[in-house]
């Protein structure tokens, strides 16, 4: 995955370890390479995303894709969704929320804060293994602006 002729890095915030680790070997299992780099909590991914001083120009040249589930120890997935797109530097940035909440509100709303695509984690393990694997399937033809 490439944004103008450029590696795009996978941020992925997740806080289930089992989860993690099934997202990264099925996105791999789908052909995609790039870096990926884990976060467990908010906190830590929002100070890689936009900077221990939140200004977002940590992120000015970097492409990132970021996978972001909504429930986290420390903060919503939705305020750091919310941070990341109500930024200038970092609006653009495409967003996956993968998450077990299916509430319709909850959709909704984070489309509306600037979500790209909003998948929820089957509980079953097989199913949710095949959706990651064709997640990564997207991805590899993804572009990044």
């Amino acid at each position: 995955m490439k944004a103008v002729g450029k590696e795009v890095t996978i941020i992925m915030v997740e806080d289930d370890e089992g989860h993690a680790r099934l997202i990264e070997k099925n996105v791999r299992r789908a052909g995609v390479h790039n870096e990926i780099i884990p976060f467990t909590n908010g906190t830590a991914a929002l100070d890689y995303v936009l900077g221990k001083d939140r200004s977002g120009k940590a992120s000015e040249d970097r492409y990132l894709l970021i996978l972001l589930d909504l429930n986290l120890p420390d903060m919503s997935g939705t305020d750091i969704l919310d941070q990341i797109k109500s930024n200038p530097h970092t609006r653009r940035l495409p967003v996956v929320i993968l998450t077990t909440t299916d509430d319709e509100r909850e959709i909704q709303r984070c489309y509306d804060l600037g979500a790209n695509v909003y998948i929820t984690k089957p509980v079953d393990y097989d199913n949710f293994a095949n959706a990651i694997r064709q997640l990564g399937l997207f991805f590899s033809v993804m572009q990044i602006p």
